[in-house]
């Protein structure tokens, strides 16, 4: 997947609004693979319904979204299948964990159906993030803090060409919050795949090619 464009969409709750001051609502706009975006919020304009439509878990808005020119309804099952195997890594704001997991298992249930990173670079990555040593705690007994380190990880734990994070340091320190994003450039530029980040404030610390106010 090379580009994903939004032609004229907006949510349906705020059909009706006319005119919303977004640079994504109601505008043409083209993420390209490769690059890397801020995608910067107020509470309620839309960031997490955002990323639910690029992934796919929900399609209540107006307009057309496209991967490489691909309208994203008229995909199967299948497709979607295969774009959140392949092509899209997404960082959701409430993380999706299992609590009843531990945070090792959280990750590879992921890493067991991508093959994609072997158990020493997982853990290498959790050691980087400062959570190592809660490799085998249950994450309903982690912090926030370290849930969203641990949901990084997981979300890492794929090939794709775009990864999607939904506020991911938004419960991180300034030394947590650069450590991220060290991890998430590296994993970009290996894989030469795009950053779409959104955040309502405490944006996560790469340098960006373009930053749109939703």
């Amino acid at each position: 997947m090379n580009v994903i464009t939004l032609h004229n969409t907006l949510p349906a709750v705020f059909a009706g609004r006319g005119e919303t001051g977004s640079e994504i609502w109601l505008r043409e706009v083209a993420f390209e693979k490769g690059k890397r975006y801020l995608i910067s919020a107020e509470s309620g304009t839309g960031k997490s319904s955002l990323c639910s439509y690029l992934y796919g878990y929900r399609n209540d808005y107006s307009g057309t979204m496209a991967f490489d020119g691909c309208d994203i309804r008229a995909l199967s099952v299948e497709q979607w299948c295969e774009i959140r195997t392949h092509h899209i890594a997404y960082l959701a704001q409430d993380m999706r964990l299992f609590g009843e997991l531990t945070a090792i298992e959280n990750i590879e249930l992921k890493n067991s159906i991508t093959h994609h990173k072997t158990r020493g670079q997982i853990l290498e990555m959790m050691e980087q993030l400062g959570v190592a040593e809660k490799a085998g705690s249950l994450v309903s007994k982690l912090s926030i803090g370290q849930q969203q380190r641990v949901a990084l990880v997981r979300t890492l734990c794929q090939p794709c060409d775009f990864i999607l994070l939904d506020e991911p340091v938004s419960h991180l320190d300034e030394h947590n919050n650069k450590v991220v994003a060290q991890i998430v450039a590296q994993e970009a530029q290996r894989q030469g795949a795009a950053i779409i980040s959104t955040s309502v404030g405490n944006n996560v610390k790469i340098t960006v090619d373009k930053e749109f106010r939703l």
